[in-house]
C-alpha cells in the first residue's frame, strides 16, 4: 500500500509540474505500435505516462548501491558513513519528496560532490537514472535503514573511510 501511494505521490507531482505534462510531448496523442513494442521492450519495470517514464524505486538495491557506490564514504546513515556530507537518516527527511527535488539538491552542490569524489574516491560516482531513483528510495526507506550495517560496505569502501592517522573510522567504531 505504502508503495502505492507513493506511485501516486509521484504521477501527481509530475502532472503538478506542467499542467498538461503527460499529453503535451510534442508526440501525437495516437501511438504507432512500433512506438508502444520499443517502450514495452526498453522500459519494462518502469512506470510510464506519455513520453515520460518513472522508473520502480528500490529501496533495499539503493542500500546495496549506497554503500557500493562510495555515498557512504561522505555521507552516513544510522552513523555509518562518512561526516563529509550531510547525514541521510530517513527520520530527518521530509515524510514526501519529489524525487526531482532531490536530484535538485544533488545538482546545486554537484560542483562540491564532485570535488570530494574526486579526493575520496579518486573519481566522480556514475550513476544511472535507475540507481538514484533506487538511492532516494533507501534514503527515504526507514525499514531498510533500519537494517543497514557496516556489513553492507565493500572493503574498499571501508578502507577509504578509514582515517587511521586520527583512530577514526566513519562507520561508529573509535579504535
Amino acid at each position: 500500500m505504502k508503495n502505492f501511494r507513493w506511485k501516486m505521490f509521484m504521477i501527481m507531482a509530475l502532472m503538478s509540474l506542467s499542467g498538461n505534462a503527460w499529453s503535451d510531448t510534442g508526440h501525437g496523442t495516437e501511438k504507432s505500435h512500433q512506438m508502444d513494442q520499443m517502450n514495452d521492450d526498453k522500459m519494462s519495470g518502469m512506470m510510464r505516462e506519455g513520453m515520460l517514464a518513472m522508473p520502480q524505486m528500490d529501496p533495499a538495491r539503493g542500500r546495496a548501491l549506497f554503500a557500493s557506490k562510495g555515498c557512504v564514504v561522505c555521507h552516513s546513515v544510522n552513523g555509518i558513513g562518512g561526516e563529509d556530507a550531510p547525514a541521510l537518516d530517513a527520520s530527518s527527511m521530509p515524510p514526501m519528496m519529489n524525487p526531482f527535488e532531490f536530484a535538485a539538491k544533488m545538482w546545486r552542490g554537484a560542483e562540491a560532490m564532485v570535488a570530494l569524489q574526486r579526493e575520496e574516491l579518486g573519481e566522480p560516482i556514475e550513476l544511472t537514472g535507475q540507481e538514484l531513483a533506487d538511492i532516494i528510495a533507501f534514503v527515504h526507506s526507514h525499514k531498510e535503514q533500519t537494517i543497514f550495517s557496516i556489513a553492507d560496505v565493500p572493503e574498499r569502501m571501508k578502507k577509504l573511510m578509514d582515517h587511521s592517522s586520527t583512530g577514526e573510522h566513519h562507520y561508529g567504531v573509535k579504535d
